[in-house]
């Protein structure tokens, strides 16, 4: 018997190895044993066992399956290759050294062939099952109902099938690759292969085993280019930016896939026969592989690039008019902008209406802004210092005396991070401090003493809630039946609840409403928590957990209660992993109880032709983690907001409603966990369709596609000349977008009074306005509206309008006196942006934070308010009623006037009437061409400054029709306007002066 040329291990050392491999392999079982257990009883706990074994068992058979696939085909190739070693081999010294490795490997070659299939196998299990998404729409793929424009396929082939078919080709690739690697080792070894020696390099046998591997490789590569033709759909266009098959791609790349394709074929056929049946050496399968690698960079490399630069180039526009209809066209489909209804809005009314007092809309501006008065809802309603409102509040609507208004809400949490040194301890953390208390709401358009009017959620502690009027009162106006908050977006320590001595209270409830020192204690009777009564369990959480007190405590007990994954957003995420949950969860009163919405959307990267985008970067804003979630850095190009989900805050239940029931990726899921996961849109009760609003998240992604592709005409998307972009925040604190707002409003083209979610976009590299965007729901169907101003309006956007209201002489004033009174600083809320009377009214909150006190709330102190063009009719006021006033005392002035409430500053009289209406538009029009033929002229470039001219001539007759219209006469102007580039363009000099009418 041959002795092996390595040492022998000694038993003691085996025994060492054997311990230790047994111990790691132990842990490491009993930690995934137990994370699977209680991951099993939390989703029992809300009956959504059927997810768990649903994806458990998917993941598990792809682990099998594609790990079983790996390992067979690498250990027969492996095997297959030492079965074919030549018994005879020739003498060299490449031979010699050989032989010492042949020692090693022939007396256990079975173990070591089996090892190498086992950790391939492994890994391969562990990718595969990470697809376990892929291949649950692939098993239940749906129709579309509607066909790509290019192959005339639905677009289910594409959602539910494409990808997971990349993933099997990908896998194919990876085993014969690995197999031809393991094999040419092996028959190098054993000497099918030789570097050195008289003879062949290669043994027949060898030769046919590799080349035939050579050859599927080459057949996986034809079936590879198959699926770029299709791939071509879903990658980027050459030019302009846009997703989707081009004009080279359509009339170049995709006959070239085509022609590789069966070129692969030819090849992989050829590789065989000429290896094996013809010439029996490798000369002329590399000659076709060369062939092949050729055919590649010419076909489809130089061809297409050839046709992009000689036939597309010099006629971009014209040749790539058809595909960028295609790309608009999918990506409004995709992201449900089909019915995006555009209207018109001339904002031609620049001096404020005598009626806007009485203006429903202008009197629910909402002034109160979530983000600044978090701290004053914390301050003025906590009690407690560990109880807390989060960073930012919510915005809902309630209907309290008939009358219908938008609220800020907020859910009294809390924070485990305030609790004290003393607080800290396990006992506290988990069993005494496990909830908060009460829903606290405020009008958004009232205040008091700068602190928002509460009328809901008070404790009852000399913290009472108020009236309108701010009389105090004990009664609740949205009144909660079951105000404890077991579960909030504050709730990150797992809590342990039930007694069996039900006369022991333990949990911290709230101060006693008759004295604020004292305090009030619960025992939890919901159905919430996963029961942890047996030893057993208690076993299994303080090993999860690395907690002894499960075990040793008297706090756990027979009728305990263990409380985990309490954040409604992570409750979601864990009952439906397929689905994106919005950031931004908000609490509300359904039926007597506190229950969280959320929105669920439904998403893919591979819908053909639409545009793709990073979910993360088109949904973060000013507001984005604070009190917000970002979503995650997905590339998507399709959008659905699918699900509407609740999570009861008292006992954690989770209930998934279908919302959007045409949506195939949707019915699929559904029908993936056995039809029965979610709830049909029917089943939506009304008092919480009540509270449903377009989701935020949805709405920024829809907005800023639709800066782009509100322009549907393939040549104006190709000039980019009408494109918008979204502002920055108005008053420049932060270089990030400005957040949308929801707001109970009626807007012009609307029937009534909505509950929406609106944002101001403005001309792409320009800071004038360019329209409002809303997103609301009407039927119970979503709804996206656009008024549009006129290209030619001079109307400004948020941050021009912001500058020239906090840049007034007067407005200034009163702002540096709130700044410097006790080195207090100045706040700017959410600048609301509506159309109100043909015009635009601007609302803006100041808030005033003391420097004096380290805490200190911001308080609502001031409300600076425009109309028009944001330079001529500005008031600070102390109130939302008292700013709708005094702009309509300004505008029956009909003068350019600013106001301060008790300080009116009428600019003394030109002798010349105001312009207004059309006069007033023309005689915009005529300061800009003005402007267009001084920067024409001063640019050099005499195209422009040719149009320019004729654009004046225009203007100029224009003006003249509407002055004679108008009654009066008019003078050739003959010098520019004196405002800069960036503010409204001034009359003509020798022009009457006109009333601000868009600039």
């Amino acid at each position: 018997m041959r002795n092996s040329p390595l040492p022998r291990m000694s038993r003691r050392g085996r025994v060492t190895v054997g311990v230790l491999v047994g111990v790691f392999l132990l842990f490491t079982l009993l930690g995934w044993g137990i994370d699977a257990y209680t991951d099993y009883l939390w989703f029992d706990e809300v009956d959504f066992t059927n997810v768990f074994t649903g994806v458990l068992v998917t993941r598990l058979l792809l682990f099998l399956a594609i790990g079983l696939l790996m390992a067979l085909i690498i250990t027969a190739n492996l095997y297959l290759a030492y079965r074919l070693r030549p018994l005879l081999r020739p003498h060299s010294a490449e031979q010699a050294t050989l032989e010492r490795y042949r020692m090693v490997l022939q007396p256990r070659l079975g173990t070591w062939i089996a090892i190498i299939g086992i950790v391939i196998g492994f890994f391969a299990g562990l990718s595969a099952q990470s697809r376990w998404k892929d291949w649950m729409l692939f098993q239940n793929s749906q129709s579309f109902g509607v066909k790509d424009p290019q192959f005339n396929v639905d677009i289910g082939f594409y959602v539910f099938e494409y990808p997971l078919l990349r993933y099997i080709l990908g896998v194919g690739f990876t085993a014969v690759v690995l197999s031809v690697i393991g094999a040419l080792a092996v028959h190098y070894i054993f000497g099918g292969v030789r570097l050195q020696g008289v003879g062949d390099r290669m043994t027949t046998a060898a030769r046919a085993h590799l080349t035939t591997l050579v050859a599927i490789f080459v057949l996986l590569k034809a079936v590879a280019y198959i699926l770029d033709r299709r791939a071509l759909l879903l990658e980027q266009h050459v030019s302009p930016d846009l997703y989707g098959a081009g004009y080279t791609d359509v009339n170049a790349l995709l006959p070239a896939k085509e022609i590789l394709a069966y070129i692969s074929i030819v090849v992989a056929i050829a590789i065989i026969v000429f290896s094996n049946a013809v010439m029996r050496n490798l000369v002329w399968p590399g000659v076709s592989l060369a062939l092949l690698a050729i055919s590649a960079v010419a076909i489809g490399g130089i061809y297409p690039l050839a046709v992009q630069n000689f036939q597309v180039k010099p006629s971009l526009a014209d040749k790539e008019a058809p595909y960028i209809a295609r790309s608009i066209n999918a990506t409004r489909a995709a992201f449900g902008l089909s019915d995006t209804q555009v209207t018109p809005y001339g904002a031609a009314t620049v001096v404020p209406p005598g009626n806007l007092t009485d203006n429903a809309s202008a009197q629910n501006v909402r002034v109160i802004d979530p983000q600044l008065v978090s701290e004053a809802f914390t301050q003025s309603q906590q009690v407690r210092g560990f109880y807390d409102f989060g960073p930012k509040l919510d915005v809902d609507r309630y209907t309290i005396n008939d009358k219908t208004q938008d609220y800020v809400v907020g859910v009294r949490e809390i924070n485990d991070t305030a609790l004290t040194t003393q607080q800290q301890n396990w006992l506290n953390r988990h069993t005494v401090f496990t909830h908060g208390y009460g829903l606290v709401a405020a009008p958004g358009n009232e205040a008091c003493g700068g602190l928002p009017v509460f009328v809901s959620g008070s404790l009852g502690t000399g913290n009472t809630a108020q009236t309108a009027n701010c009389a105090s009162t004990s009664t609740d106006q949205i009144k909660v039946d079951q105000p404890r908050i077991y579960y909030g977006e504050q709730s990150t320590e797992y809590a342990i609840v039930g007694q069996s001595d039900k006369a022991k209270n333990v949990e911290y409830d709230r101060p006693q409403p008759t004295d604020s020192d004292a305090e009030a204690r619960y025992t939890y009777d919901g159905q919430g928590g996963v029961p942890i009564g047996s030893f057993f369990r208690r076993l299994v959480f303080a090993i999860k957990n690395t907690e002894s007190n499960f075990v040793l405590s008297d706090a756990v007990n027979a009728d305990s209660k263990l409380m985990y994954v309490r954040d409604p957003r992570s409750r979601v995420e864990k009952v439906a992993p397929f689905l994106t949950i919005d950031g931004d969860p908000y609490p509300a009163m359904v039926d007597g109880k506190i229950k969280w919405i959320l929105d669920g959307y439904t998403t893919s990267a591979t819908y053909p032709y639409a545009q793709r985008i990073n979910l993360q970067e088109e949904t973060q804003d000013e507001l984005t983690n604070r009190g917000t979630f970002a979503l995650a850095r997905d590339n998507i190009n399709y959008m659905r907001n699918s699900v509407k989900a609740t999570v009861d805050a008292y006992d954690g239940t989770v209930t998934l409603y279908q919302f959007d029931d045409q949506d195939p990726v949707l019915k699929a899921w559904n029908q993936a966990f056995g039809g029965d996961l979610i709830k049909p849109k029917s089943e939506i009760p009304a008092s919480l369709e009540a509270h449903f609003r377009y989701p935020a998240d949805m709405f920024k992604v829809q907005r800023n596609l639709l800066t782009r592709f509100h322009v549907t005409t393939p040549g104006d998307f190709f000039t980019g000349n009408d494109f918008w972009a979204v502002p920055n925040t108005p008053d420049g604190s932060e270089q990030s977008k400005q957040p949308p707002y929801y707001l109970n409003v009626q807007l012009p083209g609307q029937d009534s009074t909505r509950f929406q979610i609106t944002s101001a976009v403005t001309p792409s590299k320009r800071e004038n306005f360019a329209a409002l965007i809303s997103g609301s729901y009407v039927d119970g169907k979503p709804k996206l509206e656009v008024l549009e101003l006129p290209d030619e309006t001079a109307i400004p956007g948020p941050a021009q309008v912001h500058q020239r209201m906090t840049t007034n002489s007067t407005v200034r004033q009163e702002l540096n006196l709130l700044q410097t009174n006790n080195s207090a600083q100045v706040l700017y809320g959410n600048l609301i942006s509506l159309p109100v009377g043909n015009g635009m009214l601007y609302v803006e909150p100041v808030y005033v934070k003391s420097g004096q006190q380290t805490n200190a709330a911001p308080l609502l102190q001031k409300v600076l308010m425009s109309y028009g063009d944001g330079s001529n009719y500005v008031v600070l006021a102390n109130s939302l009623d008292e700013g709708l006033a005094a702009l309509v005392e300004a505008g029956k002035k009909q003068q350019p006037t600013t106001t301060t409430p008790g300080n009116t500053t009428t600019p003394p009289s030109t002798g010349t009437p105001a312009l207004t209406g059309q006069l007033a538009t023309a005689a915009t029009a005529l300061d800009r061409a003005i402007a267009e033929v001084k920067a024409a002229q001063a640019s050099g470039d005499f195209t422009r400054y040719g149009q320019a001219l004729q654009a004046l001539d225009k203007a100029m007759t224009d003006f003249e029709n509407a002055s004679k219209a108008a009654g009066g006469t008019t003078t050739t102007p003959s010098t520019a306007p004196s405002a800069p580039a960036s503010a409204a363009p001034s009359t003509p000099a020798s022009a009457p002066p006109p009333s601000p009418s868009g600039g």
